[in-house]
C-alpha cells in the first residue's frame, strides 16, 4: 500500500513494484491527458510534476516512473494544472494566446513541464522544454509562450504540501522496499543478494517496458535520506549514490563548469530529475556519461555491503563489458573526489547535441606547472566496453612541455589504449580521430581559443 497526493487528492493504493504512474493515471484514474508516446522517457508526453517532501516541483516522465517512487510524494497532472474552479493557469492562457498546440498529443507534457518551470522560477526555456517532442507545432510559439507566462505570479493552487510514506520494513516476504536509510538498504542486500536496486528508474524502466523483464525482488532507494545529496568539504566532494543528476549538476556549476554543462546534455529535465548519479555508475555502461569525467577528477567509490564498506578508485570498478567489481549484496553508497582547481574539461560527441547516447565522451583533466605538464588524468567513455583511462596518452604527456608539439607527437598513443568498434552511432576510425581532436580541443581551449559550438560565430 502507498499513498500520496494526485492533483491535490490523497490516494491509496496497493501496487505492485513495476507498475508505471503513466498506467496508474490513464488506466485506474481515467486521468488521460497524460499520453503514451515512445514508453521510454525520450517524447515527454507523459510528463507530470512531482513534489518531494522537500517541496520542489519536478516535472518527471511517468511512462517509466514506478509506483513506489511516488509514495509520499505530490503529482499533479495536466488536468490538475488548472485551478479548482477552471482557472487557467499562466502556462494554459499563453499557450492559447501564443498559438501553442496543433494536434494537442504533446500539449499536456508541455504544459505540466512548462508549469513546474514557471513554479521554480527558471528562464531557461529551451533547456527546460528539451525533453518535450512537438512534430507539427513547431517550438516557437511554445516558447513564446513560456517567455509570456514566466512574469506571472505562481497560482495559490500549485502549492501543496505532501504525505510522509511510512517505509517498507526490508522483509523476506515484502514485494519491495521503501529504505529509509543505508542501514536499511544494507539490511535489504543481506536478505536479498540478487534483488533489483532502484534509483531514478531512468534506465531499468526501460528493462521493463521494452525488455519486459521480470525485476524479482525490488528496492527502492529514493528514500535513503544519507544517500543523498552533495557534500563539499575544504578537501574533497562527496556526492551521495541516491542524489539525482539535477542535483550533481547544479553542485558542479561552480566546481567544474565544464562537467555542469556535459550533465545538462546527459537527459532532458524529466530524466536528470529522476536518475541518479550511483544508477549511472552502476549500471556499468561503457557510454555512461559521468563516469569519464569522476574517473579524470580521481574519483573513488564507495561500497558497502552489510556493516562492512570498502573503498576503490571508480576506473578499478569497470572489470569488462557488463561486469564490475561488485559482489552480490553488495551497493553503491557514494561516490567521492579531492577538491582541486578545475582544469576538468567534459566533450561529448553525439549525432544530436541534446539528449543523445554518446558516441564518444571525453574528460581531460591536466595539470601544468610552469609549462610543463605534471599530471594528467584522461578518460572516455564509447571507446571500449568500460568507461577507460587513456593511460598512454598520459604517458605521452606527462613530464613534457604544454606545446602543440607535444599534444600532436601524443596522438598516436590514442590508438594503444582504446581499440573502438564501430556502431550505429560511430564508426571506428571516427571514434579514433574524434578522441584525438578531443585533446587538440583541449589544448587550444585552455589557451583561449573559443572552441564551443555554442560560442563560436561566423
Amino acid at each position: 500500500m502507498i499513498t500520496f497526493l494526485l492533483n491535490g487528492e490523497t490516494v491509496e493504493a496497493e501496487v505492485e513494484a513495476t507498475d508505471t504512474l503513466l498506467d496508474f493515471l490513464r488506466e485506474t484514474k481515467s486521468l488521460t491527458g497524460t499520453k503514451e508516446g515512445c514508453n521510454e522517457g525520450d517524447c515527454g508526453a507523459c510528463s507530470v510534476i512531482v513534489t518531494g517532501e522537500d517541496g520542489v516541483a519536478r516535472a518527471m516522465n511517468s511512462c517509466i516512473l514506478f509506483m513506489p517512487q511516488v509514495a509520499g510524494r505530490a503529482v499533479r497532472t495536466v488536468e490538475g494544472v488548472s485551478g479548482p474552479k477552471g482557472q487557467l493557469h499562466p502556462v494554459q492562457a499563453t499557450m492559447i494566446e501564443h498559438h501553442g498546440s496543433q494536434c494537442g498529443f504533446c500539449t499536456p507534457g508541455f504544459i505540466t513541464t512548462m508549469a513546474a518551470a514557471h513554479k521554480n522560477g527558471k528562464r531557461d526555456h529551451k533547456d527546460q522544454l528539451a525533453g518535450n517532442l512537438c512534430r507539427c507545432t513547431g517550438y516557437a510559439p511554445i516558447l513564446r509562450a513560456a517567455e509570456a507566462a514566466a512574469e506571472q505570479p505562481v497560482p495559490e493552487w500549485m502549492e501543496e504540501g505532501v504525505v510522509r510514506q511510512p517505509a517498507a520494513q526490508p522483509q523476506n516476504d515484502t514485494p519491495y522496499a521503501m529504505p529509509r536509510s543505508s542501514d536499511e538498504l544494507a539490511a535489504w542486500c543481506a536478505d536479498h543478494p540478487g534483488g533489483t536496486l532502484i534509483g531514478g528508474a531512468t534506465d531499468v524502466g526501460l528493462w521493463v517496458n521494452k525488455d519486459f523483464r521480470d525485476l524479482g525482488a525490488v528496492a527502492f532507494v529514493n528514500r535513503c535520506e544519507d544517500m543523498i545529496g552533495v557534500e563539499i568539504g575544504d578537501d574533497s566532494v562527496r556526492i551521495g549514490a541516491a542524489t539525482s543528476v539535477t542535483d550533481v549538476l547544479e553542485a558542479m556549476r561552480d566546481l567544474h563548469p565544464s562537467f555542469a554543462e556535459m550533465l545538462r546534455r546527459y537527459g532532458s529535465v524529466q530524466v536528470r530529475n529522476a536518475a541518479t548519479i550511483g544508477g549511472n555508475i552502476a549500471n556499468g555502461s561503457p557510454i555512461g556519461d559521468s563516469p569519464p569525467a569522476l574517473i579524470a577528477l580521481g574519483a573513488v567509490l564507495h561500497l558497502r555491503k552489510g556493516d562492512a564498506r570498502r573503498d576503490l578508485p571508480l576506473e578499478e570498478f569497470f572489470i569488462d563489458y557488463g561486469k564490475q567489481d561488485r559482489a552480490p549484496g553488495e551497493f553503491v553508497e557514494a561516490v567521492s573526489f579531492p577538491r582541486q582547481p578545475d582544469r576538468l574539461k567534459c566533450y561529448k560527441l553525439s549525432k544530436r547535441f541534446d539528449q543523445d547516447i554518446s558516441a564518444v565522451c571525453g574528460c581531460f583533466n591536466i595539470i601544468e606547472t610552469d609549462g610543463v605538464v605534471t599530471e594528467a588524468r584522461i578518460a572516455f567513455g564509447g571507446m571500449a566496453g568500460i568507461p577507460k583511462r587513456a593511460a598512454h596518452v598520459e604517458k605521452a604527456l606527462i613530464g613534457k612541455p604544454w606545446v602543440e608539439e607535444v599534444i600532436e607527437a601524443a596522438l598516436p598513443a590514442f590508438a594503444k589504449d582504446f581499440t573502438p568498434l564501430s556502431d550505429m552511432r560511430a564508426s571506428a576510425d571516427y571514434r579514433l580521430m574524434g578522441s584525438q581532436n578531443l585533446l587538440r580541443r583541449y589544448y587550444v581551449e585552455d589557451l583561449g581559443v573559443a572552441a564551443d559550438v555554442l560560442e563560436v560565430r561566423p
